[in-house]
């Protein structure tokens, strides 16, 4: 008799282990189908398998149905407690590798267990894979002798099973970190709050510019009125107005922009061409760096060395230079630098930066997915890619003049819109949507992508949400803070310790 109970009971919990599995996996394959847009943007956010998001979020419904089917059919039954806790395991260890190794924590994948937290998550599955064993075990031996022959049939079936299965897991995960970061196929990482937002500050006008920052101060330079620098805190409550001393003479300004490097600041005006040099601490204009060539664009490299772009190449294209006031010769062009596509005017557009913790300049084309990094001679250190798809700028020039000037005869596809540099982090404000996105969120705020440029890799993105207004005039980075200027609104976010840890020199 004692037998019989036995041989029921084993029965019994076989059967409603079966059961549980069938109702677990029913509901959650019929969620994912039901809402599979979402799943699939899930899954591409997930730092495991956002490289392999599109045949998964297929996969994963259709072997949870097959599995379904297995355990339904009495002679398949037993196959389909193997295939559950190759599935689980599968399950378990993606959650245990996203709370222990994983750089950032994405949301839950829908249902029931979108409610709970990931702890929780991987509590519970850790339950179904031992009530799965203990079915297996029961299913090998129904009748109650549990046989050494029997039983270890059973712990090699499980103990294969839970090994393969977590050991594939692992591999998709490191798979998917070096697609993710060195091959991305434009799917973005949006981690959880890598920065947060302070506060923003009414500026009235929309004519203010990002000079630089210093000592845990930011300074705006204002275009109308090119003699006054505002310096604002950290936090930005505080604001104080600063008049640089300066006597211009007769010297034929057009664009004026100041520029914060350190303790000095830059008076800079490429029409003339003009640079002048003076201490934040006095605000007062002392030297001249005579001889700089005209340009386009300008970003101190040190006290004494500019980088520039200009227009002196053949038929007014762009070229990249160095300038040192103290060395002979004073002038450097780079010719080789920028790669020119249908013109080397407006397809060679872009952004100059300076990390001053790297000693590198970087240069970001706006209309493709390229940048360069370049040494303080000059010399390329290496071309890399951000993660669109854009390698050749989509514009249509048209010559005017005799082919003496040109102009974009179409609106230009913006790829890479702002840049920012702080440290070996390159921040970028793209506009292209990549896979699995978002349209509300696309809607409502900026998308900022992060690479790292010792490691040549992408890292993460994050949105800068719209105040008033649904423009980006340009953004800042400091080791502490985000600083952009939307519209009238200077806004300040702070950096969090998930991106803060990716700021280092080595």
């Amino acid at each position: 008799m004692i037998l019989i109970a036995n041989t029921k009971l084993r029965l019994y919990i076989t059967e409603v282990v079966t059961l549980l599995y069938i109702l677990l996996f029913v509901y959650a394959a019929v969620s994912k189908l039901l809402d599979f847009e979402n799943f699939q943007v899930q899954l591409g956010q997930s730092p495991l398998l956002s490289a392999f998001a599109s045949w998964v979020s297929w996969l994963v419904p259709i072997v949870e149905l097959l599995i379904v089917l297995m355990l339904i059919i009495p002679t398949s039954r037993k196959k389909g407690l193997i295939a559950s806790l190759s599935l689980m395991t599968m399950f378990t260890a993606y959650i245990f590798i996203i709370l222990h190794y994983s750089s950032f924590v994405p949301c839950s994948c829908g249902g029931i267990l979108e409610k709970m937290s990931w702890n929780v998550h991987l509590i519970f599955n850790i339950v179904f894979m031992i009530l799965t064993t203990v079915a297996i075990i029961f299913s090998n031996s129904p009748d109650g002798h549990d046989n050494s022959s029997s039983l270890l049939k059973s712990v090699k079936w499980i103990s294969a099973t839970v090994v393969l299965s977590a050991g594939t897991v692992i591999i998709l995960f490191l798979s998917s970190e070096d697609i993710m970061h060195h091959d991305n196929p434009f799917i973005r990482r949006y981690s959880q709050h890598p920065v947060v937002f302070i506060s923003a500050k009414d500026l009235k006008f929309n004519s203010y510019y990002l000079a630089g920052s210093y000592n845990n101060k930011v300074f705006l330079g204002n275009f109308t009125d090119p003699l006054h620098i505002l310096s604002v805190d950290a936090g930005i409550q505080n604001s104080k107005k600063n008049t640089i001393v300066f006597d211009p003479q007769k010297i034929p300004f057009r664009s004026v922009k100041i520029l914060v490097r350190g303790r000095y600041f830059y008076l800079t005006d490429g029409s003339v061409p003009a640079i002048f040099r003076g201490r934040i601490s006095n605000w007062k204009v002392t030297k001249e760096l005579k001889g700089i060539p005209y340009f386009t664009l300008v970003s101190p490299v040190d006290s004494s060395t500019i980088a520039f772009r200009s227009n002196n190449a053949k038929n007014a294209a762009n070229v990249l230079g160095t300038f040192n006031g103290e060395s002979d010769p004073k002038i450097i062009y780079h010719r080789d630098l920028l790669q020119a596509q249908g013109g080397g005017i407006f397809d060679t557009d872009g952004t100059i930066l300076f990390s001053e913790e790297l000693k590198k300049t970087i240069y970001l084309y706006y209309y493709r997915n390229e940048f360069m990094v370049i040494d303080r001679r000059g010399k390329l250190v290496y071309r890399s890619h951000t993660i669109d798809t854009i390698t050749h700028a989509k514009i249509k020039v048209a010559s005017l003049n005799n082919g003496k000037q040109f102009a974009m005869s179409s609106p230009p596809f913006s790829v890479n819109a702002h840049a920012a540099v702080c440290k070996n982090l390159l921040f970028v404000h793209s506009e292209v949507k990549g896979k699995f996105e978002n349209d509300k969120l696309w809607e409502k705020s900026f998308i900022i992508d992060v690479y790292d440029l010792n490691r040549k890799s992408y890292l993460m993105s994050f949105p800068i949400f719209h105040t008033e207004s649904n423009k980006l005039n340009s953004f800042m980075v400091t080791p502490s803070h985000l600083y952009a200027l939307i519209g009238n609104n200077l806004v300040v976010y702070e950096i969090r310790p998930v991106l803060k840890k990716e700021m280092k020199l080595n």
